[in-house]
């Protein structure tokens, strides 16, 4: 029987009495641009990738690395 682990990693440390984001609800909606500048501004260290919805990622576990997965037809498909 094949059973997925994952390591137990701690949160990227924050400063005294502050708790480091893990997570980014409030970019749900906005475009790429405003979602990476909302996440840069709460860590300036992060490795942003942009990736579309269902496609094929690593399962490693990365403390500087944030994914935004995107499923949205933006413009109206022609053909030329």
């Amino acid at each position: 029987m094949l059973t997925e682990s994952r390591m137990s990693c701690a949160a990227p440390k924050a400063p005294a009495g502050e708790e480091k984001k893990t997570s980014w609800p409030e970019v749900v909606g906005k475009s790429i641009e405003e979602a990476k500048e909302i996440i840069l501004k709460d860590m300036p260290d992060a490795n942003i990738d942009v990736l579309p919805a269902g496609s094929a990622m690593t399962l490693d576990f990365r403390t500087n690395r944030v994914r935004i997965i995107i499923d949205t037809v933006v413009t109206t498909p022609s053909i030329g």
